[in-house]
């Protein structure tokens, strides 16, 4: 126990020692946004579903149901054509998607559906934990493993640092394929050692028909629910510990789940993982539902990051709200200038922001851009009670994503991450809702009170701030 205790912290070390002379021999930027996003031409938004490309029929028939949904027309057409025109993975139609609010909610809908597998189970995750529900998630793969179902699992080398190899040995002897994403040991990497990226991902595929996407881990920190009036522990301990995790995932049973699909083999194929085998991991998948999704996922290697590119053209074109709940919000300026004019235009701009966070680093750079924000006429909250892991959206209530991104730095530039766009008015509701309850066990940051906070703070906010772009 002492060696691997001690082996730990040589790994931390050693760890942030490369971490900070990568850092410093370029941190990189955010890059300006390229792609062309004209939404005004009269080019056809394309869309898939089951059996391929809809037709231009297809299309217009699978928007008029969603305009059935009591919505405003005029904005869930333009949202689709605005979200249709940023190029990557193609819109996807005929989907079911299944709101998830925190972990037990999540673990017990997974559960579910890789015990209903037939044929495989890709899971990709930055932690996995030797806990109860690391092992509980061990337990169900291995036997499944046995029943024929094939279990491919990829896990992040730095998200899985406390968490011993052995762990994983039983897996292994029992045929599941498991891989450690940019190994920290540079004796085990297969590609270039590159220890600065990291697969921040968090993704469930189940027999190429259902995908799980959102922020939650591994980990027995999410085994309660955040909303919960009775506990019997401590909300917070000295050390930041025993507070609930606030998180969200989503189900999305239907075709767009080839879509996580690919992007879970290509990362896969290129970490140069073990032959996936023949496993039907493509088959031919009938719509779920009606709902309009699309799956995007970044890499370091693109040129830009999808995700923030569609995240900064939803909100510059936002005509009524804009809603973000972000656990880690290190935004670049141009997203600060994009959020600051939809405010000056009458959007109503609201952020959830954790009031505690695992890392005080990140919470207090956060803070350091709250004045400049709050001039700007943007609203911002603080989930109390909880710590606020959740990364979702919701723009003009037709206009949703979850995912694994954070609005930081590190998640645009050096992650991998992955994120679900669900175009729908009724599932747009769905996600209004749960903002609008984790807006009640907030407390909102008003400008007069945050002039007033005491210059300690301050001074650890300038402190932190000089570390964004590191972060």
């Amino acid at each position: 126990m002492t060696n691997n205790k001690t082996n730990s912290r040589s790994w931390r070390v050693l760890l942030l020692l490369m971490l900070f002379s990568s850092l410093l021999a370029g941190c990189g930027s955010l890059p300006t946004i390229v792609p062309d996003m004209d939404t005004q031409s009269a080019r056809a938004i394309q869309m898939k579903g089951g059996r391929g490309v809809l037709s231009d029929e297809q299309a217009r028939a699978t928007l008029e149901k969603l305009r059935q949904q009591n919505a405003d027309n005029t904005l869930l057409d333009r949202h689709v054509a605005i979200e249709g025109a940023i190029t990557g993975t193609p819109l996807v139609t005929g989907n079911k998607v299944t709101l998830l609010i925190d972990g037990p909610a999540t673990y017990a809908s997974m559960t579910q559906a890789i015990q209903a597998a037939r044929h495989h189970v890709n899971m990709e995750t930055y932690i996995m934990e030797d806990d109860e529900v690391g092992r509980q998630f061990s337990q169900l793969f291995i036997a499944m493993q046995k029943k024929g179902v094939q279990v491919n699992l990829m896990y992040d080398s730095v998200g899985a640092l406390n968490t011993p190899r052995a762990f994983f040995q039983p897996m292994i002897d029992a045929g599941v394929n498991v891989l450690e994403y940019n190994p920290l040991n540079p004796t085990q990497v297969r590609r270039d050692w590159a220890v600065n990226q990291r697969d921040h991902r968090k993704l469930l595929v189940v027999d190429g028909k259902t995908a799980f996407v959102g922020g939650i881990n591994i980990s027995s920190v999410y085994s309660s629910g955040s909303f919960s009036t009775r506990r019997k522990k401590p909300q917070l301990d000295k050390e930041g510990e025993q507070i609930p995790w606030r998180d969200t995932q989503v189900r999305i049973d239907g075709p767009v789940a080839l879509e996580f699909q690919k992007l879970f083999i290509d990362t896969w194929q290129r970490q140069r993982g073990p032959d996936l085998g023949e496993h039907a991991y493509f088959p031919t998948v009938a719509a779920a539902g009606s709902e309009i999704v699309r799956a995007i996922g970044s890499t370091p290697e693109d040129p830009y990051s999808v995700i923030y590119a569609t995240f900064l053209s939803a909100i510059h074109h936002a005509e009524h709200s804009i809603y973000l709940t972000n656990a880690y919000f290190v935004p670049d300026p141009q997203l600060r200038e994009a959020l600051k004019s939809a405010a000056r235009r009458g959007v109503d701009v609201r952020l959830i922001l954790p009031s505690h966070s695992d890392s005080a680093l990140v919470l207090y750079t956060s803070r350091s851009f709250y004045q400049e924000l709050l001039e700007g006429g943007v609203r911002i909250f603080e989930r109390q009670d909880a710590l606020l892991h959740s990364k979702t959206a919701v723009i003009d209530g037709v206009w949703s994503t979850i995912g694994s991104t954070n609005l930081d730095w590190r998640s645009f530039v050096f992650n991998q991450e992955i994120n679900a766009v669900i175009l729908s008015p009724q599932f747009g509701a769905q996600v209004k809702a749960m903002f609008d309850r984790d807006l009640d066990a907030s407390r909102e940051i008003t400008r007069e009170q945050w002039e007033q906070r005491p210059i300690s703070e301050r001074m650890k906010e300038f402190g932190a701030s000089i570390w964004a772009r590191l972060l």
